[in-house]
């Protein structure tokens, strides 16, 4: 069983890539699905042997929500690309905190996310589209317990901060 103490896997309650992306505008035509991604068996294996229950999105990837302490939940995902630079090949591990309507953050909310990011022992906030990311980067190759470690930083920190800028709510 995972090594959480107030994480606690729940349910996976939607599918949750697709929420994070902002909504298509009513005039763009239909888009045809692309097919399945291929899913990296790597991590499959890694969660099961962690005891996590998953969901694998149409791009392969795996998503993971967990039940925190409040009563609150965080998304978390394992991306199954990755990428390369030089001999280093990198998997990203990241949960979202923060959404806006607005084209950009406010300022005040950017700045806070810079402030942390540069407080954080491993991983930083990124912008996708319309919502915060905090993003940790790690050998594609990492143990297990590596990557159980940066599922847990990544759930703590997102939460944190989701609690932090949307007082009350509890979206992720």
């Amino acid at each position: 069983m995972p090594r959480y103490g107030r994480c606690l896997l729940t349910a996976l309650t939607l599918s949750l890539l697709p929420a994070l992306a902002p909504a298509a505008p009513a005039t763009e035509p239909a888009r045809t699905a692309a097919p399945p991604a291929a899913a990296d068996p790597r991590i499959r294996e890694q969660l099961d042997k962690l005891g996590y229950k998953y969901e694998v999105d149409e791009d392969g990837d795996y998503a993971l929500t967990f039940g925190l302490e409040g009563d609150r939940s965080q998304m978390a995902y394992v991306l199954s690309r990755t990428e390369r630079y030089g001999k280093l090949q990198v998997r990203e591990v990241w949960s979202p905190a923060y959404r806006t309507s607005a084209k950009q953050f406010p300022a005040d909310v950017a700045n806070r996310l810079l402030e942390d990011s540069q407080l954080s022992k491993m991983g930083g906030w990124v912008k996708q589209d319309s919502v915060a990311v905090f993003v940790v980067k790690l050998d594609a190759a990492a143990s297990g317990e590596d990557l159980d470690d940066a599922i847990d930083y990544v759930v703590r920190a997102a939460d944190e901060m989701e609690a932090e800028l949307s007082p009350g709510q509890d979206e992720f």
